[in-house]
């Protein structure tokens, strides 16, 4: 098991006088705060003396009906037995690896991909291969390829993981035709998808995508989670599983932690009963969307010559690639000098990938903090690409002064 990139820059990114565009941490300054205490309050006078007691591995059955009603809106059609309630779509993530992976078995991941998921496949010994991808999401003849070659060296799959919605940490959407080529190779390959999607919810323009649920029911895990829909503290997230798949999940968490808050999913289910729920995501994702158009607009009038970003229709991400020569690791500890924060791309890659991106994070500062984080960063970049023409290679100079690294950055 190895740390982070995302969670090691916390301590430093949340300083007060850094512009932090590292972590995706959702803005929930615009939830209905007064009712969720109520919510809380009813639950406890209504419902206390089963809302505090232990519950089920599988989750509690009202709620799973009400995540049924919420997958729906992107064309899955679901039953409740095949809902388990998760820790945060994170625990999903965990115990399918849980079930299915043995050490050396192959996981297919998207390039670049989530870094917990990298870490998760990690953590239980899998030989993580990328697929490439581009503006269009992961590329089907580049998935199989890679297929078939494993197949011709003996080495199976167990599982694509793909996060198809506004992708972490790229910003791009696997377009509609994709989707059905994906699936067409998955299924003749006969391999099984994991379908991570805790963004798909959060669009601000262009149409919504049928999930790939939806299109094949009994080749896909579907991961989602209420932490960007709602909050994160809830920590209440769900796979949806083929029934045999289901079963093995529940007995996986009951090893893994007994059972969920039922206190939590009570409250969660109350909320999406008395809320207008769907509103909320509208307003969410108004929020969002002034966040997202501000950092774009930042980024197209600052950045230098040779910089590149992607323009993502939902989510909370823009993926950045710097001018030839620039190595955002390399160049971080002096952004964190300058007092700006951004994660490097090097994390969100098992291979040694991705030193001249960046992801930036637009979810949770203000407008204004995002135009200041792009024009500290923008200079930062200035300097290193100086310096590049200058010695040849930039960071060539040791940090002094206030560029020197924080001392809590690892």
């Amino acid at each position: 098991m190895v740390a982070s990139e995302v969670r090691a820059l916390f301590a430093v990114a949340s300083r007060p006088e850094v512009v932090s565009l590292a972590g995706g941490m959702p803005n929930v300054s615009a939830l209905p705060l007064e009712h969720i205490g109520e919510i809380v309050q009813q639950v406890i006078a209504e419902q206390g003396a089963t809302a505090l007691q232990y519950g089920s591995a599988q989750g509690d059955p009202v709620l799973r009906e009400q995540i049924c009603d919420v997958m729906a809106l992107e064309g899955i059609d679901a039953v409740s037995d095949d809902v388990i309630v998760t820790v945060g779509s994170q625990q999903a993530l965990d115990l399918v690896t849980r079930v299915f992976v043995d050490p050396g078995d192959v996981v297919l991941c998207e390039a670049p991909t989530y870094v917990t998921a990298i870490n998760t496949f990690a953590a239980f010994q899998a030989d993580i291969r990328h697929v490439a991808m581009d503006g269009d999401g992961v590329i089907p003849e580049a998935l199989e390829e890679t297929l078939t070659r494993l197949a011709a060296e003996g080495r199976p799959v167990k599982f694509f993981y793909t996060v198809p919605n506004f992708q972490n940490p790229a910003g791009v959407t696997l377009s509609a035709d994709r989707r059905r080529r994906v699936l067409e190779i998955c299924r003749a390959h006969n391999l099984l998808v994991l379908e991570d999607n805790p963004y798909g919810l959060l669009r601000y323009e262009g149409e919504a995508m049928r999930a790939l649920r939806a299109d094949a029911p009994d080749n896909v895990i579907y991961l989602g989670s209420f932490s960007k829909t709602l909050s994160p503290g809830f920590r209440i997230g769900w796979a949806l599983a083929p029934s045999a798949v289901r079963a093995k999940l529940v007995l996986a968490a009951e090893s893994a932690m007994l059972s969920h808050s039922t206190f939590n999913q009570m409250v969660v289910g109350r909320y999406l009963s008395t809320h207008p729920w769907r509103e909320q995501i509208k307003d969410f994702n108004e929020m969002y969307r002034e966040r997202r158009d501000t950092m774009l607009a930042s980024l197209e009038t600052m950045m230098p010559s040779g910089t590149t970003w992607t323009r993502p229709e939902g989510g909370f991400f823009v993926w950045v690639t710097l001018p030839e020569g620039l190595d955002a690791k390399a160049m971080l500890p002096r952004a964190v000098g300058q007092r700006v924060a951004y994660v490097p791309g090097t994390g969100f890659f098992a291979s040694d990938e991705g030193h001249r991106n960046m992801r930036l994070s637009f979810c949770y500062p203000s407008p204004e903090e995002i135009s200041e984080g792009i024009r500290r960063l923008v200079g930062v970049m200035k300097s290193e690409i100086s310096l590049r023409d200058t010695f040849g290679t930039a960071s060539a100079r040791p940090p002094a002064g206030n560029d020197a690294p924080s001392p809590d950055l690892p």
